[in-house]
């Protein structure tokens, strides 16, 4: 693997996915409080009832066009599984149907965005696939609302989770990690002033907002338009760690020693969970984990794992029915 975390970080994002025109089904989703997001359903050829599906959810600032959201659908599809990239609101497709915006602890909105897809293929074995923040929002629901979970749900992928949103703001707001810290800023505060609908809810807020960092822009928007007394109780609540314990998923949660915003310490504690599988790489930086060629049939590593991982679930499905 590329042995320079930032370099690792940015080839995760800016290798192109060009070659993966979009061909999904759009499927609305409506949320708990009446807003609404969007499914990208790409069913390969061949894909068949009880065949498998996967939930494949993005990271801070991205959708369901980000490299790897696209290249890992890509690769699913090609094995045989039906995937549903999805928005979170506010994002991507879905930007201009919330009045609401998307944060790390939006669980609900992922268990009906989950319960939509189990009703689309109800004999299907579903996995769920978070990446960085989506990773978060994913351990959060399948922790804090097991018994609400569909059955379809057999298996989890994390990536590079932020469980604890504290330690991971101050991570990267401080030495050379605080360009990623003005980066993630200065994008949400173009896409909050470009959604209408999102300016429309909160005027003032909006107009009084200049963020200079992540935790500028969460404590003078996010945490007060969803009404947390504070940018510290906002983090606290949204973060999953607290209800870890009780995942009951079998998960592989893949990280990298040496992720520029995510410190690797957070999962230690994991190590001794039997629900969870820690893989920890030395190098990989942020949701890059770009490898050598050879190893597979391309460098990118983190989506022949998924593929792995989720292909073996259902191979043991169709084994246990048979």
């Amino acid at each position: 693997m590329l042995r320079n975390s930032h370099l690792q970080t940015l080839a995760g994002m800016l290798i192109s996915a060009r070659q993966h025109p979009y061909r999904a089904v759009a499927h609305q989703v409506v949320l708990p409080d009446g807003d609404m997001t969007i499914l990208h359903d790409d069913r390969p050829a061949g894909w068949r009832p009880t065949s498998p599906t996967a939930i494949l959810v993005h990271g801070l600032t991205g959708c369901h066009h980000s490299a790897y959201m696209v290249h890992a659908a890509a690769r699913l599809n090609a094995a045989g599984v039906r995937t549903f990239r999805m928005d979170m609101r506010s994002c991507g497709a879905a930007e201009g149907l919330s009045r609401m915006p998307y944060h790390a602890g939006c669980s609900s909105d992922l268990l009906a965005a989950l319960h939509r897809v189990a009703k689309f293929c109800p004999a299907s074995p579903i996995s769920l696939v978070g990446y960085s923040i989506g990773g978060n929002v994913a351990l959060k629901m399948a922790g804090e609302a097991p018994h609400r979970l569909p059955p379809q749900l057999s298996r989890m992928v994390v990536i590079s989770p932020p469980i604890d949103l504290q330690l991971c703001v101050d991570r990267f707001s401080k030495g050379a990690v605080r360009i990623y810290d003005r980066y993630l800023a200065r994008t949400h505060y173009r896409h909050l002033r470009r959604s209408k609908l999102l300016v429309r809810h909160a005027p003032h807020i909006v107009e009084a907002l200049r963020p200079r960092g992540q935790r500028g822009f969460d404590d003078g928007y996010t945490s007060a338009v969803w009404g947390f007394e504070s940018v510290e109780q906002f983090y606290a609540d949204t973060s999953s760690y607290h209800v870890l314990p009780d995942v009951r998923i079998p998960t592989l949660l893949i990280a990298s020693r040496d992720d520029p915003l995510v410190p690797v310490e957070l999962f230690d504690s994991l190590k001794r969970q039997p629900s969870i599988t820690v893989h920890l790489t030395d190098h990989g930086g942020h949701l890059g984990f770009i490898g050598r060629s050879g190893s597979d049939a391309d460098r990118r590593w983190m989506d022949w794992r998924i593929v792995d991982f989720i292909t073996d679930e259902a191979a043991q499905s169709a084994s246990a029915a048979a």
